[in-house]
C-alpha cells in the first residue's frame, strides 16, 4: 500500500486528497502545513503530494530530494524562479508539476499541443478562464498550463508569445500571439476554453470543473504513477499515456 504525505494538508485540496485515500488503496503518510519542518514527512513517505503555497515550496523540494522521495507539485501561482527550482530537483527524483490535476485537463492541454502544431500559424490562439470571486492569481496556473502547451507547439515559450494585458486602445492582434483572459465571479470551481480562431471557421476546446473532487482523484492518481519513476519532469497527459 502505497503511503502518500501531503503538503498544504489542512487546506481544502490536502483535505481532499486525505479523504479519498482508501478509495484509491492508498495510506496517508501524515501531512505537513507552511511553518512546519517538512523534511520528517518526506523521509516517511513513499511520494508527497505539495498544494501548499508558493512560499514553502523550496523548502518541500529540498526535502523531497534530501530523502530522494518523487513529489507531485500542485501548487499554483508559481513564478519563474519556482520552475527552476522544479527543474533542479528533476535533475534528482521524480517530479509532476501541473497546474492542474485533473485528468480531463491533462488530456486537453495535449489536444491544445496537437491542435496547435497542426493548425499552424494562420490560426489564432486564444484562452479564457473563470474562477470563483477568491481565486488569488490570474491567469489560473491551468491557463498558464495550456498556454504553455500551445506555445511549445508553435515553437515559442508563453513568456514570449503570451499576452494577458489587453486594455486601452491596443490595435491589431499581433500574430503569433496568445491571448488569455481572466474571468472572477460567483463559486465557479474552474471553466477553461481554448479557442482556435480562422477566417471563417472557428474551434474551441472547453473543460468545466464541476466537483473539486476531481482534483483530489487526478492528484492521486498522479502520485501513485510516480513512484519508480527516473529522475526527470513529469506531467498529467503522461499519467494518462498520452
Amino acid at each position: 500500500m502505497t503511503s502518500i504525505g501531503i503538503y498544504g494538508s489542512m487546506g481544502r485540496m490536502g483535505q481532499a486528497i486525505a479523504a479519498a485515500l482508501p478509495d484509491f488503496g492508498a495510506r496517508l503518510a501524515g501531512g505537513a502545513d507552511v511553518g512546519d519542518d517538512p523534511a520528517e514527512l518526506a523521509r516517511k513517505a513513499d511520494v508527497l503530494v505539495d498544494f501548499s503555497a508558493p512560499a514553502a515550496l523550496e523548502a518541500n523540494l529540498a526535502a523531497a530530494r534530501a530523502a530522494r522521495t518523487p513529489i507531485v507539485v500542485g501548487t499554483t501561482g508559481l513564478a519563474e524562479r519556482h520552475h527552476r527550482m522544479i527543474d533542479a530537483a528533476a535533475a534528482e527524483i521524480a517530479v509532476l508539476q501541473t497546474g492542474n490535476t485533473s485528468l480531463g485537463i491533462g488530456l486537453l492541454s495535449r489536444l491544445v499541443q496537437e491542435a496547435a502544431a497542426r493548425l499552424g500559424a494562420d490560426w489564432d490562439i486564444e484562452i479564457v478562464e473563470m474562477h470563483h470571486r477568491n481565486k488569488a492569481d490570474a491567469p489560473s496556473g491551468t491557463a498558464l498550463m495550456l498556454g504553455a502547451a500551445a506555445a511549445e507547439a508553435m515553437g515559442t515559450t508563453l513568456s514570449e508569445a503570451g499576452v494577458s494585458d489587453r486594455a486601452g486602445l491596443t490595435g491589431p492582434r499581433a500574430a503569433g500571439t496568445i491571448g488569455m483572459a481572466s474571468l472572477r465571479g460567483g463559486s465557479v470551481i474552474g471553466d477553461h476554453t481554448v479557442v482556435f480562431a480562422s477566417d471563417g471557421e472557428r474551434i474551441e476546446l472547453t473543460h468545466r470543473a464541476d466537483d473539486r473532487a476531481i482534483f483530489a482523484k487526478g492528484a492521486i492518481r498522479a502520485a501513485l504513477w510516480l513512484p519508480g519513476r527516473d529522475a526527470g519532469r513529469y506531467t498529467m497527459a503522461e499519467v494518462l499515456g498520452v
